[in-house]
Formats: C-alpha cells, structure tokens, sequence
C-alpha cells in the first residue's frame, strides 16, 4: 500500500464523513493498510494527514481549472462547477468537497486548516489570473474569482443538504453569465 493511496483514502473518507468522523485507525481501514504503516507515513498523525489529503484534493482541482481556463474564464467556470457536479451526483449527494470539511471542522488542526485556505487561496487566484488575462481589472478579478470559489462550495453543500443538483446549476449559469459579461467589458 502505498503512501498515496492512504492519502487518497483519507481525502475520500474527508469528502464523505468530514474531518471530525474521520480517524486514523478509519482511514487505514478504508485503505486497506495496516494501521503501523498509516502513522509510519504519518507521524504528525491526523493534522498531516488530512493536510495532505486536502493538498491532494486541491492540486487535482487546479489540474482541472488549468487545463479548462485556457480555453477562458467561462469555460474554467463551467469545467469547475462540472467537477462539482460529478462529486456530488455522482456519490449520490453523499460527499462534497474535503477542502470545506477541513475549513469548516479545523479544530485541533493547524496544518490542516492552512491546507484548505491555500487550496481556495490558489483556485481563487487560477481564475482570478485567467480573467485578468481576459481583459478583467485586477481588483475585479480577484474578486469574481472569490465570488466563483465560495459560489460553487457553497453550492456543493446545498446539494448535500437538498439531495438535489439544482443549486449547482443555477449558480452554474449565472456565475457563466456574469464572468462572460465581465470578459466583454
């Protein structure tokens, strides 16, 4: 077993359970992992765990976004809200993004916490980069990409709770919209 299948097993257990619910001795087990092996790896046990989870969660995001926001900011938007909408249909509103289980249940966690604010710190500026590039003024495009980043989770978690994927959609258009109004301007 390897170090990163643990630290995709956690990221998982983290998008499905949160951080509270979720233990080391859990993690190992849903890794199918000895226990021994998953505090070898991670000594700094479940702050470095779940920091590293949530590092693995969002460099796969902004992969995501990099790829979709060559294309513009629109089409990084839809591509985002798309990922979006496949965690959380596609699990059958039963998991959402880990990023926001650890900003949200921090805690004892300090690495942790510092994880997730680089990772909305980071897609944040990806789009706030790619509107600029677009023709957006700096400050207004800092603050779209804010708008875009707390948009979509906040939408995540209305799905979660609504068992339904009709907030994401709706946010979805309308964020679209407004990020092509701004490129035109």
């Amino acid at each position: 077993m390897s170090r990163q299948q643990i630290v995709a097993g956690a990221a998982d257990m983290l998008r499905r359970r949160g951080l509270n619910a979720t233990s080391i001795r859990e993690v190992a087990k849903h890794a199918g992992t000895p226990l021994g092996s998953t505090y070898h790896y991670f000594p700094g046990g479940k702050d470095q765990l779940a920091a590293e989870a949530v590092r693995l969660s969002a460099d796969f995001v902004s992969k995501v976004l990099d790829q979709q926001l060559r294309q513009g900011p629109a089409e990084g938007v839809r591509a985002f809200f798309e990922l979006w909408r496949e965690v959380v249909a596609g699990n059958d509103f039963k998991a959402g993004c880990p990023v926001v289980a650890v900003a949200v249940e921090e805690a004892d966690h300090p690495e942790a916490l510092a994880a997730a604010a680089d990772a909305f710190r980071a897609w944040s500026a990806q789009l706030a980069a790619s509107l600029e590039e677009h023709g957006v003024e700096p400050q207004r495009a800092a603050q779209l990409a804010t708008l875009v980043v707390g948009a979509a989770e906040g939408a995540v978690v209305l799905c979660r709770a609504q068992r339904g994927i009709e907030p994401l959609e709706a946010i979805a258009t309308e964020l679209t919209a407004l990020l092509a109004s701004a490129v035109r301007t």
